[in-house]
């Protein structure tokens, strides 16, 4: 306890400071920008590594806090040429007073979640670029500590990356441990929602030519430990790799599609084990017009799990209209997602759908809800009071796709004794999110959910689950 309070209080204290540099140097961007012949400053992205600083070879955008660490020049000719530092600290506190609705051994708990990660942004030229970024991640007070919990000072990313012209097109190339993420993450992604992030060991080429985009990856994703600094570990045993499509301005939209593999040795679901050989198959499309907006994706997979032949699939939309000359500009959104569960437990097919690598906060935060044996149903409103304030609110309602399978908790975990019990209810929640761009640095959120649970839960001994998470973001 001393140490996870100690970490959290050198935390708390570095995220004030850090805040406070924050709003000087957002003031000091506001007069640097006055002058209406001064380009614009680069701004902070989610993905750290798709910052460009070669625009602070400008002197008069050299206005931020520490930009000669941002922008250190290594060729006197080329301002393509520099390296460059950078921060990020995220601080969240989560309540949760029923993890598994009750049924498993995990109890109510309080407790933070410390992230910080510190990258060098190394570019020789216009094509090269070395990245390396440093993790370290705590969650004080927290009672059962996961492999998604903490990671102690290990590496986060390291890799090399080169982007130049080739045959009519863009071509981009990268080596090394990286981060990949498709679409809005619902199965392949960076897991921002729990406290460690997901990274791959992956060579990752894409070319690129007006309105197409072609991928090809293979990884062995980062698995995680969190005992000893730097014990985190790739191998041949847990591999994920494939080839994407993507089309602009089909119709109103774009199309995206693509085929992976997923290999996994020695697993277990509630009806197979063994090896795990997923071939899978998705497509997306997705786009906005006149107010409306739409992003529908489905997935199917085959393959085997030991002995059982895999027949699995999910579907997921997510689509809303903005009212745009109203007070607040309001959002309603409608959110609609099915996947597969095991219907026939004792025969040779297995149809519990794998949700790979999800995101985190698909669903909620909270993790109540996870992308199996699923049917969901999530209309919601979102409206913006002023600029940098968002609220949404929404109402979930939820089902299972079979009762002969369990109901899911995130990522993919079984809630003990639902299997084959009666009952496809599952449950309604009440989710609400408000989120705050308190500066260009700073961001903060507070989500509430409250789960309502339906009889297939009660009758396995759950009860009514309450979350709440506040978070502050901090990146430099």
């Amino acid at each position: 306890m001393i140490r996870a309070t100690g970490w959290h209080l050198v935390g708390v204290v570095s995220l004030v400071a850090l805040s406070a540099f924050a709003s000087v140097a957002c003031a000091q961007g506001l007069e640097g920008a006055a002058g209406t012949d001064a380009p614009s400053r680069p701004k902070i992205k989610f993905n750290r590594w798709q910052e460009d600083w070669s625009a602070l070879a400008d002197p008069r955008l050299r206005t931020g806090f520490l930009d000669e660490l941002k922008y250190i020049p290594l060729s006197a000719s080329n301002p393509a040429s520099y390296m460059s530092f950078g921060l990020t600290v995220r601080e969240r506190f989560e309540s949760n007073n029923t993890p598994f609705f009750g049924t498993g051994t995990n109890q109510g708990d309080s407790y933070l979640l410390d992230r910080v990660q510190g990258h060098v942004d190394i570019r020789p030229n216009a094509q090269w670029q070395i990245f390396v970024e440093l993790e370290d991640v705590r969650a004080p007070w927290k009672t059962v500590i996961t492999p998604v919990d903490e990671n102690p000072l290990d590496l986060r990313l390291a890799f090399i990356a080169y982007v130049d012209s080739f045959w009519g097109g863009t071509l981009k190339v990268r080596v090394g441990r990286q981060q990949m993420a498709f679409d809005l993450q619902r199965f392949v992604s960076i897991r921002d929602g729990p406290n460690v992030q997901q990274a791959y060991d992956a060579v990752w080429v894409d070319w690129e030519q007006d309105l197409w985009r072609f991928i090809g990856f293979w990884s062995q994703p980062v698995q995680y430990r969190h005992e000893h600094p730097f014990d985190d570990f790739s191998d041949t045993n847990f591999q994920y790799g494939g080839f994407r499509v993507e089309r602009q301005n089909v119709g109103p939209g774009d199309l995206s599609a693509y085929y992976s593999r997923f290999h996994l040795n020695k697993v277990s679901y509630l009806f197979a084990s063994g090896d795990e050989r997923r071939d899978i198959f998705d497509v997306r499309y997705a786009g906005a017009r006149d107010g409306f907006d739409w992003d529908l994706e489905a997935m199917g997979q085959s393959g085997h799990v030991g002995n059982k032949n895999v027949r699995a699939w999910a579907v997921g939309s997510r689509t809303g209209y903005t009212l745009a000359r109203v007070g607040w500009t309001p959002r309603l959104g409608l959110q609609i997602d099915a996947a597969s569960g095991d219907e026939h437990p004792k025969d040779n097919t297995l149809g519990t759908f794998n949700p790979l690598f999800p995101n985190g906060y698909y669903f909620t935060l909270s993790g109540y809800t996870g992308y199996v044996n699923l049917i969901h149903l999530k209309p919601s409103v979102t409206v913006k009071p002023f600029g940098p304030v968002s609220f949404m609110t929404a109402v979930g309602l939820q089902w299972r796709q079979t009762t002969a399978d369990a109901v899911y908790v995130q990522p993919n975990s079984a809630v003990r004794g639902t299997a084959g019990r009666p009952g496809l209810w599952t449950g309604i929640y009440v989710q609400t999110r408000t989120e705050w761009a308190i500066t260009p640095n700073l961001a903060g959120a507070i989500e509430t959910v409250n789960f309502q649970v339906g009889d297939a839960i009660r009758r396995a001994g759950g009860s009514n689950s309450t979350y709440v998470g506040i978070q502050l973001t901090y990146a430099w």
